[in-house]
């Protein structure tokens, strides 16, 4: 049978030299045995019957007889040509390597390396049709208004569609949109001339001749003249044809004869320069009229303050709604931003339920994108932004929740780069509880979004909250609770005097009973706040004050507290029941060996008596059942940090502060008010209680009651600007042609307060040059011509006193040397060269001032003028300085009886200060009177010791312009003073002008050296190219979300390459989740030498970074790298479970898990650079590092989700 199947595999088919290779082959088999037996089988049909065949029949052709019997079979032609050419010796031997690989020369194609995209076409055909019939009556050329624009050259809305995979998040190489409220390039901006560049005219600059030539072409159009008003024909065909047709000329007899006298009359006006036009007909039927010299210019009326932020009232009923909004929005594609990631889910739950068409969109998450309504972080809106997302386009409205993350000094510069970045048509919301400047941040939104911004607020509270100090710590003392602000906002000292009287009471009594001192200081032990802590809960159980949520500001102390309260039982039988049935359900999802974390088993006992721990340490899981236990009033007391008011949305029935003192990072202090007003807030729920109540716990002693004042009532933390500038930000706006990073810098918030004023200022600046324009010119001619030298040196010197002023002022020999009685020299815009008699000095270091009696010409007709007033008087400054009283060799003098006035002076009105000292009395002013005709003083301002650079140099300074005063010839003239005034008009409106010119212009803006900066630190990197493209590198940065620099150069360096997958993770979360090593870490040779790289790395781009002037210290920019998760991730790569992994560092459960996390976000990030450099085997690495990391515990979905 074998025998029957290998000759019908031969003959079915193979032919050709391959048939007679497998015709060798076949006759190449040994003879048959005993066991070959001269049968076979045979399929009837196709109904699964067979037949066997004895005898060996060669007639018999199973394909001709048998149609539906056994299929024509043949070896695999890889097996067989694996079998013949690669396992086969002789085909293949080991010492003649010369067969072992082979190539196929082919001819070279050089035009297949043109290849080009088709131009796009600038018009296309329109049908024209009937609209009647609808027939075809025609086609026109229409021109389109976008050709060839697509997300990669045009940042326009208009422009092409990207692929769908891209259409959500976007892509690192698409232009973002236009951002709305920013002005687009004009034609002066286009054609300002670069620093390449050079100022061609191409009027006049072009060459006629070219290089090596004799003659040339002249493009001089020939002149031809015409009545105003009229279209010369000539004028019409110079442009087709370069005949000189001459003029219009009568073809029999000529030109005309000029009638007479018209040699004398004047020639006619030539016509003006038509405008250039596509249309013969529309430049036919234009009209050319002359401009009028006569009409006056229009005056220039100063622009009126536009008003960004309307306020609205609030208590005003709207009743004509329906008429104002007549068709309300529906279904809109609407974003609702938050500020971090818990929120963002808490928020889709409830927006689920309520609306139903709602999509999540976070770093590893992306549920229903499809949807009216996307939630996410402001991070992702961001990126989809610089992305070009192209569901920007329906994009209607933003709302941003939590506005006031503004002022988060890491975070806060992405809600500012959202909002300048936002396209025209996106409609804005903004929402928070705590911005006590509304107006002026509304103000800044609507100034650069160019809308107005009604500003909707109020002070009531749908809850009124009323704030309690609780000073019991026992079931003595469990009911000493007092009232410290009511619901009206009334703050009643009784309360804060009899919680300080029972707390002296109860101190004084432990002193007559144990002999000692009650410590003074805040902290108590373990045991006094569980009494504590007993006796607060027992009351407000008493009183149905359940739940409370406790703010502690630590994490270590959340954990502390909640386990302390062994005896505490908050919850019933059935509550029991159903905490654990709804525990045992979420996390029914978990591993059996994740069920089993010592986290999860403590806090389910803590659930199970209506106790919960909430805070960044507890797994994500964990904290979003404690969150949903406490919705359902099942967690009874909540201890949780800040993060818990910040993030979530859970009202309790009490608030109780542990301290009203945290640690800010830097140093501890007391809270804010408004983070007090932040987490109170969460006190009172809408619609179940009639008040919030909020309890400080007393340990230690009462705290002061300005303090608690302050921290209840005071102002919120007004919003400030966080922005600065990041390498991404930079290269994101560099890579898109058409925006500039300094325009984005000039809308800042930190911008606002010196731009907000940019229209009074160019209007200003409009009126200055007029107005230099229209004054009369300074004679700088004979005797004044040292007259501008002159004036230079009179205000240099000014200068350098003003300096010297400032400088001895602050010093303690100069105020020493200003105490009262001692004689100066005034000269102001009141007196000049006055001597004066200091009386009193202000205590006031920002502003000091001296209270002086000045020497005057007229006394006033009291006698005693009011202190502070200034009798009409020549102005000094006005007039024309004159060498001596500069040089204060020439003192006032009265020209009759002398008079005295008591003025309030400032450092700059005393010109000197005398080596005299007179005690203030009455004779001995009088006495300095009758001698004031022959002052011997020694004027100037004494250093005191001042060795200050900058002093001494404007003491030099100072001593040589003195010098050369007298050397001036400008002021022996007598057209002297009224030139000087000319001349210093015309100074001070330049020097106006100017200043205003530097407001507007880019180098005034705030954070310009440090742009520069770091765009340095991009150029020398190779990242941005000498002409401002951004390179190679530069995209590839792009691609990162978070430490683009380091990134980069560990990508475009290989030095992920050589690393396991696992190893790279490791690597990369010394970036993504740096953390401390606090032990010695067990790490494999190719980690050592990949953390040896990477510090390398951080190391070169910090030195750099210093020398291009980055304001950040090498060592702080190098540690930020911390290993301490280096072997947590590695372990967690390779497979170890979550129970054992927690055993390798200290960090806590919640920490190691949001690392990971993170972990996750910046391998997509290198995957993306991977495929923007051309490297598939770092984007399969970075693909299979994610794929590793992503399971169990750490990427258990949400509970919010499901």
């Amino acid at each position: 049978m074998s025998r029957r199947r290998e000759h019908f595999r031969g003959r079915a088919q193979l032919s050709g030299p391959w048939a007679a290779d497998m015709e060798l082959e076949r006759m190449a088999l040994p003879p048959r045995g005993p066991l070959d037996l001269p049968l076979s089988l045979l399929e009837l049909g196709c109904g699964g019957r067979f037949e066997l065949l004895e005898g060996h029949n060669p007639g018999l052709d199973p394909l001709s007889t048998l149609p539906w019997g056994l299929p024509p079979h043949a070896p695999d032609l890889a097996a067989e040509l694996e079998r013949r050419f690669l396992a086969s010796p002789d085909w293949l031997p080991l010492h003649h390597f010369e067969r072992a690989h082979r190539f196929w020369a082919r001819e070279p194609e050089p035009r297949a390396l043109f290849g080009l995209e088709p131009t796009p076409a600038h018009s296309e055909l329109r049908a024209q049709r009937d609209p009647a019939t609808g027939r075809v009556l025609g086609f026109a050329e229409a021109v389109l208004d976008t050709p060839g624009l697509s997300a990669k050259n045009s940042l326009s809305l208009r422009r092409a569609p990207g692929p769908p995979a891209e259409a959500l998040r976007g892509s690192s190489t698409n232009f973002p949109f236009w951002p709305g409220g920013l002005d687009e390039p004009g034609l002066d901006q286009i054609s300002a001339r670069g620093d390449q560049e050079e100022d061609v005219d191409f009027e006049r600059d072009l060459l006629t001749v070219p290089p090596g030539w004799q003659r040339g072409v002249d493009f001089q159009p020939t002149a031809a003249s015409s009545a105003p008003g009229l279209l010369a024909l000539p004028g019409l065909l110079e442009a087709l044809d370069t005949w000189d047709l001459g003029g219009l000329v009568d073809e029999a007899g000529g030109a005309e004869e000029q009638p007479k006298g018209a040699k004398d009359a004047p020639s006619p006006t030539p016509s003006p320069r038509l405008a250039r036009t596509d249309s013969l007909e529309e430049l036919v039927m234009k009209k050319v009229t002359p401009k009028s010299s006569t009409a006056p210019p229009a005056p220039v009326q100063p622009p009126r303050e536009q008003q960004w932020a309307v306020a609205v009232d609030v208590s005003a009923p709207v009743d004509d709604f329906y008429k104002r909004v007549p068709d309300p929005a529906f279904r809109v594609l609407t974003i609702y931003t938050s500020p971090i990631k818990a929120l963002s889910n808490q928020k889709f739950r409830d927006f689920k339920t309520t609306f139903g068409d709602v999509g999540l969109l976070t770093g590893d998450v992306q549920l229903h994108p499809e949807a009216s309504c996307l939630i996410m972080t402001t991070e992702i809106l961001r990126s989809m932004l610089y992305n070009g997302s192209d569901a920007i386009r329906d994009l209607e409205w933003v709302i941003f929740d939590e506005v006031h993350y503004i002022n988060d000094a890491e975070r806060g510069v992405v809600w500012e780069e959202v909002l300048i970045m936002l396209p025209e048509h996106v409609n804005i919301i903004l929402l928070s509880a705590t911005v006590p400047n509304t107006l002026e941040f509304a103000d800044w939104v609507g100034r650069i979004k160019q809308k107005q911004i009604f500003v909707i607020s109020t002070r009531r509270r749908p809850v009124p909250l009323e704030h309690f100090l609780y000073t019991g710590n026992s079931p003595r003392t469990q009911d000493q609770l007092f009232l410290l602000l009511d619901a009206r906002g009334t703050f009643l000292t009784q309360g804060y005097y009899a919680a300080l009287e029972a707390k002296k009471e109860r101190t004084s009594k432990h002193a007559q009973t144990f002999g000692a001192r009650q410590p003074t200081h805040q902290t108590t032990g373990p045991g006094q706040d569980k009494n504590v802590w007993l006796s607060l809960l027992s009351l407000l159980r008493r009183r149905d004050q359940l739940p409370v949520v406790a703010f502690t500001f630590s994490r270590n102390r959340c954990d502390e507290h909640a386990s302390m309260l062994t005896t505490a039982d908050l919850t019933t039988g059935a509550e029991k029941s159903e905490i654990h049935v709804f525990f045992h359900k979420c996390i029914s999802r978990l591993k059996g060996t994740d069920r089993q974390l010592p986290q999860v088993l403590h806090m389910v006992e803590l659930l199970k008596r209506g106790i919960g721990v909430h805070h960044s340490g507890i797994l994500p899981i964990l904290k979003e059942v404690v969150e949903m236990l406490f919705s359902r009033g099942l967690v009874k007391v909540l201890f949780a940090t800040e993060t818990f008011a910040m993030g979530v949305n859970m009202p309790a029935r009490t608030v109780v502060f542990d301290s009203i003192r945290k640690h800010d990072g830097s140093c501890f202090r007391d809270l804010l008010p408004g983070e007090y007003i932040q987490m109170a807030g969460r006190a009172g729920r809408r619609g179940l209680d009639t008040t919030g109540m909020v309890i400080i716990l007393c340990k230690g002693q009462v705290p002061e009651m300005a303090d608690l004042h302050k921290m209840m009532l005071g102002r919120a933390l007004a919003l400030e600007s966080r922005f600065r500038l990041t390498y991404g930000m930079i290269l994101n706006l560099l890579r898109a042609r058409g925006l500039r990073v300094e325009d984005v810098m000039r809308r800042s918030f930190s911008e606002f307060h010196t731009r907000r004023h940019a229209q009074t200022h160019e209007q200003r600046v409009t009126e200055l040059r007029q107005a230099l324009e229209a004054m009369e010119p300074v004679e700088t001619t004979g005797d004044l011509a040292d007259l501008p030298q002159y004036y230079d040196s009179v205000q240099e010197l000014r200068q350098a006193r003003q300096l010297l002023q400032r400088k001895v002022l602050e010093s303690a020999a100069g105020l020493k040397a200003l105490s009262p009685g001692r004689v100066v020299v005034v000269c102001n815009s009141v007196h000049r060269n006055a001597l004066g008699l200091v009386l009193q000095v202000s205590t006031d270091a920002g502003a000091r001032s001296f209270t002086a009696l000045v020497l005057c010409d007229v006394p006033p007709e009291d006698g005693t003028p009011a202190e502070g007033t200034n009798p009409p008087s020549p102005v000094a400054e006005a007039e024309a300085p004159l060498p001596e009283d500069l040089l204060l060799t020439k003192l006032f003098l009265p020209e009759g009886r002398a008079g005295h006035v008591v003025q309030q002076l400032g450092p700059g009105d005393i010109a000197a200060v005398t080596a005299k000292t007179l005690r203030i009395s009455a004779e001995r002013i009088l006495e300095d009177s009758r001698r004031r005709q022959t002052p011997r003083y020694r004027l100037g301002w004494s250093l005191g010791g001042l060795k200050e650079p900058a002093v001494v140099e404007a003491a030099t300074h100072a001593r040589r312009l003195e010098a050369a005063l007298p050397g001036f010839h400008c002021p022996h003239s007598p057209r002297f003073p009224r030139q000087y005034a000319v001349l210093a008009r015309r100074r001070a409106a330049e020097a106006e002008l100017e200043q205003l010119q530097f407001l507007l212009s880019d180098q005034s803006l705030l954070l310009l050296p440090q742009y520069h900066q770091r765009l340095e630190v991009l150029r020398t990197l190779g990242y941005v190219e000498p002409g401002g493209a951004v390179g190679l590198a530069g995209r590839v940065a792009c691609a990162m979300s978070s430490q683009e620099l380091v990134l980069t150069e560990l990508v475009l360096d290989n030095a992920l390459t050589p690393l396991q997958p696992e190893e790279a993770a490791a690597l990369l979360s010394c970036i993504a989740c740096p953390q401390p090593a606090t032990a010695e870490l067990q790490l494999t040779p190719g980690l050592r030498q990949g953390l040896e790289r990477l510090r390398a790395v951080a190391e070169r781009v910090g030195q750099l970074q210093e020398a291009c002037g980055v304001p950040e210290p090498l060592d702080d920019f190098v540690a930020q790298f911390g290993p301490g998760l280096m072997e947590v991730v590695y372990e967690w790569a390779r497979g170890m479970p979550f129970v054992e992994l927690a055993r390798l560092s200290a960090v806590q459960e919640g920490a190691v898990v949001r690392g990971i996390q993170r972990l996750a976000e910046t391998c997509r990030d290198v995957r993306g650079a991977a495929r923007v450099v051309g490297d598939p085997a770092l984007g399969a690495k970075m693909e299979a590092a994610a794929a590793l990391i992503k399971r169990d515990i750490v990427f258990a979905a949400s509970l919010y989700t499901q």
